[in-house]
């Protein structure tokens, strides 16, 4: 009789949680408008002021009910009731509501469409953020993250691979983009990356990324385990190292 071979453990990573497609904010009182527009659409001025009138009898009795006070789409909806009567108060008579030709739901129309753009621009975003943060995490596993280059949108990524490891401060890549950034590699050639950058990364990575640009210059030779200890005096006192770097600076000899 044959022993079976015990079942094989493998560690595997967990995956980021999947990025749902955004969705149009839920608006009961803009609902209530949509509504009202559907019903109106086709009615002269007399229907309308019927339907207003209903409107507000409506509103009366919902009045009465205290689980009603909080809600949106019944006020909505009397209101929309009103403009339009107001609307088409003022046109030739015979005239026709035509939410096409209302230059207040043309006007919201083009609000949604351009909101969700934004939202659908936001997705893109994230799901960029999310593979590029994957890319950089294989290079960790393979010790090769010091090779990369950095790219727009790195200090986005960075805050998501904090964001997986439970708030904690990854060491590894804040060192990554500091040395990136001394060094002007990557984006960080585009002087505006770089100042974009100090809105963008916290300040003990900028700290070091700015001493370690005055110790290159000082000892350009200086190999990378040689300045280990600067990012650790970044990460506990940012501001000193920061006036260090700033002193370094100043003891620049003037270029005649």
């Amino acid at each position: 009789m044959t022993t079976p071979w015990p079942p094989r453990h493998t560690a595997h990573r967990p995956l980021p949680p999947r990025i749902a497609a955004p969705r149009e904010p839920v608006d009961p009182a803009r609902i209530g408008r949509r509504v009202v527009r559907r019903e109106a659409k086709g009615m002269d001025a007399g229907l309308v002021a019927a339907a207003l009138e209903e409107a507000r009898f409506e509103a009366r009795q919902a009045s009465r009910y205290e689980d009603l006070a909080d809600d949106l789409r019944g006020p909505a909806e009397l209101a929309e009731w009103e403009r339009i009567a107001a609307l088409l108060s003022g046109a030739p008579a015979g005239t026709r509501y035509d939410p096409d030709a209302d230059d207040v739901v043309q006007a919201e129309l083009a609000a949604d469409a351009a909101a969700a753009a934004a939202r659908e621009a936001e997705l893109r975003e994230a799901v960029r953020i999310a593979a590029r943060a994957n890319h950089l995490q294989v290079l960790r596993d393979l010790g090769t993250l010091d090779q990369a280059e950095p790219a727009e949108g790195d200090e986005a990524v960075r805050d998501e691979l904090t964001r997986r490891a439970g708030g904690y401060v990854q060491a590894d890549v804040d060192a990554w983009l500091a040395h990136a950034l001394a060094a002007h590699r990557g984006h960080y050639r585009d002087p505006a990356a770089r100042d974009a950058a100090a809105g963008l990364l916290p300040p003990p990575v900028l700290a070091h990324a700015a001493l370690l640009g005055e110790l290159l210059r000082l000892v350009p030779g200086a190999a990378a385990d040689e300045l280990a200890f600067a990012a650790r005096l970044a990460a506990t006192e940012p501001e000193a190292v920061g006036a260090l770097a700033a002193l370094l600076t100043r003891a620049r000899p003037e270029v005649p």
